[in-house]
């Protein structure tokens, strides 16, 4: 996976970016391979939107401590 910054542009009636070529290089992406973009604005907002926040009632601290034990 890459993660890189794009600016749209408009072609016709659709917006389009351009991939970089190292990324298309090491991803291996070609014309007739299908891929899968995940666009996010550029608010960090969307991503709590988009994936939702988890709230403890402990301290994270405290449930890795019970996650560790009786791996001992």
């Amino acid at each position: 996976m890459q993660v890189f910054d794009a600016i749209p542009k408009q072609w016709g009636n659709s917006i389009g970016i351009t991939i970089p070529k190292d990324v298309i290089k090491k991803e291996q992406i070609s014309t007739k391979k299908k891929v899968k973009f995940i666009a996010i604005g550029t608010e960090m907002d969307q991503l709590k939107r988009e994936f939702g926040s988890l709230k403890l009632k402990k301290p994270t601290e405290n449930v890795m401590a019970e996650i560790d034990e009786g791996y001992d």
